[in-house]
């Protein structure tokens, strides 16, 4: 499932994530959303989160499944 469309996607749920540095290589980094920072409903290259661990991207992939 991609990360387009922001009710598609919760904290706590493992994704996928392209940071902003690795968007030339598309070089995916893996971690749990703690929120999301785009408020419209969807966006083209993805829903932009930060992870728990404090890194910031845009959705790639959602790799949990939804709850």
């Amino acid at each position: 499932m991609n990360g387009q469309v922001r009710n598609q996607i919760k904290p706590g749920m493992e994704v996928n994530i392209v940071l902003k540095q690795d968007q030339r290589t598309g070089k995916l980094t893996k971690g749990t959303v703690k929120d999301l920072l785009t408020n419209s409903p969807n966006h083209p290259h993805g829903i932009k989160v930060r992870l728990s661990d404090g890194q910031v991207g845009r959705v790639k992939e959602i790799l949990s499944p939804q709850s």
